[in-house]
């Protein structure tokens, strides 16, 4: 048998420096005529790659011993690389194209680092020691004995011969899954197996099917979590009534988008003596339904999260509890855990106690009809002119509590996302700037307020918590964006390698309606440390909270789930154990991690899924001009937005044959060097549209 690479290697460290000649490394093998051949061959790859060198004629040498770390690989689509060495291994080591060869994009791999020949460092791969990918996501295409596939991630940039042929419903073109049989290696290409036919990439459900696949997210539910499910009944019985308050009397309403149907909020006001309001929050007591281990909240866990797509959606619940006993549908009752809180005129929480209720839903009540009752836009026989004066306390209170935590100093990015509306076939039919009116600030106001009431309830008793954490920016970046605020004669003071965040707000408010204002947002949004779950309450910079928790959706979101079940425990006769407290200390690290990390890989499908429409909606507008914005300045071009279309694109600096162009990376601007023209973030152009990419999610403009 030939020896392995590893194999060949390992025999010349052993040398320690002695050269061996062809003849010698033979002779350690027992070989036959073609494996010796073979063998011969396979040195000479070695030497290729730089893992062994030549001494005299016909001798090999060990390669010159460098630094080996080891760390997961990011193959860029023109076929060089970057390993980020694992922690406390050094920066990213550049990996030229040569020293790739059967390594592909994620793999875990062990580099040996030395000397680039134009200076500073570089790699090359001396094993792979994880493979990143059992499975791929690819186009059926002819080719080879039985056909090909094409992987869909661009940083592959290789076919996989199939070792069999496709499932006769597995059409070319069509995408498909294949199982990863053989690598690829120094001595050859990989081989593989269609295991899945998605179908036709044009149908919107494959679209969703193949996004699924792309980020490994779960999108079926397991038979046996199905049949659970659908055993639960789906109305609430007398006996599940008994020790829970009776709020089904409480004018209580759900206020959600058009399209919604999972309504795990809904909320009453009433206002009191002394110009206080007092709010209920009610949500969906889904820990009822779901027991803590059982198949079903396995499954949940295993999504921590729904994901949201236009059109479309992947439930962490099955529909029998997400749409059904556990959505808080008008006229049904239904049980929740309430939120009963009462606020000053300034917006000071001056109680809160929270229970157990079975409630009753008034109205299913949307985004737009309230709006419309406050904006005083409904007609006169509109049902929803009796609840004019409540949604005026709504708003109010609303009002009163955004005040409140401005003048705590919460940061207020008011940035619209894409709306996107599909015709009857999927197909997108117009992009949109999504609108946030008072009608969504009311909920957000009382779902922050919900939040924010449970986390300090609980961590008053010293209940260990999954709390929602947003992390202080890192001084390198807050002095970055102090440096960038200096050029406009802006000053933002530091303390203790920190800012205030009432500090920050208040560059908001100065910039907001000047020039500047979209370039300062968005700096300021990227200085910015990502929020996550965590068991040591870190306390939420964003909202200037010193604790604050996610309680207000469960049937979404699986930390809000695990937070209903410690308070309802805490609400039990009895009480949290210390028993039940050392279970959270040793769990609740662990969920912080996990959910944290499957919320980063929805949000990433999500903005994919947005991304491909985005393309989609734009494909037959190759060759129109558009007015638009830059939004984004890099060194390699800047993006644009478009200004009739909410859809984003890149203008790439080769693209400018007027002057030669270099990016100043302090004023995040490219400036041209003989006639001085600059683009900067919120400057406006013209551009055309000139390439779309659906695999890559790209467009590509040229300035007009």
């Amino acid at each position: 048998m030939i020896p392995t690479p590893d194999l060949l290697l390992d025999l010349f460290r052993r040398q320690k420096g002695k050269p061996l000649s062809g003849r010698q490394v033979l002779a350690h093998f027992d070989l036959d005529r073609k494996e010796r051949q073979e063998t011969l061959a396979l040195l000479d790859a070695l030497v290729e790659e730089g893992l062994l060198r030549r001494a005299r004629k016909g001798h090999y040498l060990a390669a010159r011993s460098g630094q080996v770390v080891t760390g997961i690989v990011s193959v860029h689509r023109d076929g060089y690389g970057f390993v980020a060495p694992e922690q406390g291994q050094g920066s990213d080591v550049f990996i030229p194209a040569r020293y790739l060869r059967g390594v592909m994009n994620g793999d875990r791999v062990a580099i040996q680092v030395g000397p680039a020949p134009r200076g500073g460092v570089q790699g090359q791969v001396v094993r792979v020691l994880n493979r990143a990918h059992q499975q791929l996501l690819g186009r059926l295409q002819e080719g080879g004995r039985h056909g090909m596939v094409i992987p869909s991630d661009p940083a592959l940039s290789f076919a996989i011969p199939l070792a069999a042929p496709p499932p006769d419903k597995a059409l070319p073109g069509f995408l498909v899954l294949v199982r990863i049989d053989r690598y690829p290696d120094r001595t050859g290409g990989p081989l593989g197996t269609v295991v899945e036919v998605l179908g036709d990439p044009a149908d919107p459900q494959v679209e969703i099917l193949a996004i699924a696949h792309k980020f490994d997210l779960p999108h079926r539910f397991s038979r046996q979590v199905e049949d659970l499910a659908r055993q639960i009944p789906q109305v609430v019985t007398a006996a599940e009534c008994q020790g829970r308050t009776d709020l089904r009397q409480l004018d209580i309403v759900t206020i959600d988008g058009e399209t919604a149907k999972d309504f795990d909020d809904a909320v009453a006001v009433k206002r009191e003596e002394r110009g206080t309001i007092r709010l209920w929050v009610a949500i969906a007591d889904v820990g009822h339904y779901v027991p803590e281990g059982g198949p079903i909240d396995v499954e949940a866990l295993e999504r921590a999260t729904s994901v949201y797509f236009p059109g479309a959606c992947l439930p962490m619940l099955p529909e029998t509890l997400s749409n059904g006993i556990c959505s808080l549908r008008p006229d049904e009752d239904r049980l929740a855990l309430v939120a009963e809180m009462l606020f000053s005129g300034d917006g000071r929480r001056l109680e809160a106690r929270f229970y157990p209720a079975v409630m009753r839903s008034c109205a299913r009540l949307t985004y737009r009809e309230v709006a419309a009752a406050l904006e005083d836009r409904l007609d006169a026989d509109s049902p929803l002119v009796l609840r004019r004066d409540q949604f005026q306390v709504m708003a109010e209170l609303a009002e009163r509590l955004m005040a409140m935590r401005r003048r705590r100093g919460s940061l207020d990015f008011d940035l619209p996302e894409p709306e996107i509306v599909l015709d009857l076939q999927g197909r997108p039919d117009q992009i949109l700037r999504s609108e946030r009116t008072l009608a969504h600030r009311i909920i957000e106001e009382f779902m922050l307020a919900a939040n924010e009431a449970v986390a300090g309830f609980l961590a008053d008793r010293e209940i260990p918590l999954l709390y929602r954490i947003h992390e202080p920016p890192e001084l390198e970046k807050l002095q970055r964006f102090q440096e960038f605020l200096s050029h406009f004669n802006i000053g933002l003071e530091l303390q203790d390698d920190t800012v205030n965040p009432r500090e920050l707000q208040a560059v908001l408010d100065r910039v907001s309606g000047h020039p500047e204002e979209r370039m300062v947002n968005q700096l300021l949004l990227r200085s910015m440390r990502q929020a996550r779950y965590s068991e040591d309450n870190a306390g939420h910079f964003g909202l200037a909270a010193d604790c604050y928790c996610h309680f207000t959706s469960p049937i979404r979101r699986y930390p809000d789930l695990v937070v209903h079940r410690i308070l309802r425990q805490a609400l039990s006769e009895e009480g949290v154990s210390a028993r039940f407290k050392q279970n959270l200390e040793r769990n609740l690290p662990g969920l912080g991690e996990v959910t944290s990390q499957r919320e980063r890989r929805a949000m990433e499908a999500e903005r994919d899924s947005v991304a491909l429409k985005r393309c989609q909606f734009m494909e037959d507008k190759i060759g129109e001009e558009f007015e638009a914005l830059v939004a984004d300045v890099q060194p390699f071009g800047f993006f644009v937005e478009l200004i009739d279309v909410f859809v984003e694109g890149l203008v790439h600096v080769s693209s400018l044959d007027d002057d030669y162009y270099e990016f100043e990376e302090h004023l995040h601007r490219l400036v041209g060097q003989r006639r001085r023209r600059l683009f900067r973030i919120g400057d406006a152009v013209r551009v055309k549209l000139v390439r779309v990419n659906l695999d890559r999610r790209e467009l590509d403009f040229e300035l007009m």
